[in-house]
């Protein structure tokens, strides 16, 4: 068993103990099993997902932070959040917003539009998880 700990600025999104975790990071998808090597990694927005007792659930997170260490998994998170909490029409609209400032940056660095991709990216995630798929 791990203990999934998922937190925001502004709560405590969970709590428990899991039997896997999947988490978006910045080198791409880590599962987590117990007894992981210690890690430490930034989170990129996406779906992370969690498996209790044969059942699996996810959550939209947007940036922050992954640490593991003994059997423990700490997700700092700039934003979590369950399907059921996401307004699909307006996560539709922030990534389509999002998309259309892309567009507009077309000229602009890849260092420059980072911030945007990141924006599409998390409001990707959200259209994504509310929809069901």
């Amino acid at each position: 068993m791990l203990k999934l700990e998922i937190v925001t600025p502004e709560k405590r999104v969970l709590d428990a103990d899991v039997d896997m975790v999947t988490v978006p990071t910045a080198s791409g998808e880590a599962g987590i099993l117990p007894e992981h090597a210690p890690l430490v990694s930034a989170l990129k927005p996406g779906i992370m997902s969690y498996v209790v007792k044969g059942s699996s659930e996810k959550l939209a997170v947007s940036g922050g932070f992954v640490e593991v260490n003994s059997n423990k998994v700490a997700v700092l998170a700039d934003a979590a959040e369950k399907a059921g909490d996401i307004d699909a029409a307006e996560a539709r609209r922030a990534l389509d917003a999002a998309e259309k400032e892309l567009a507009e940056a077309a000229s602009s660095s890849v260092e420059e539009t980072e911030a945007i991709r990141n924006q599409i990216e998390a409001a990707s995630a959200r259209v994504t998880l509310a929809s069901g798929r």
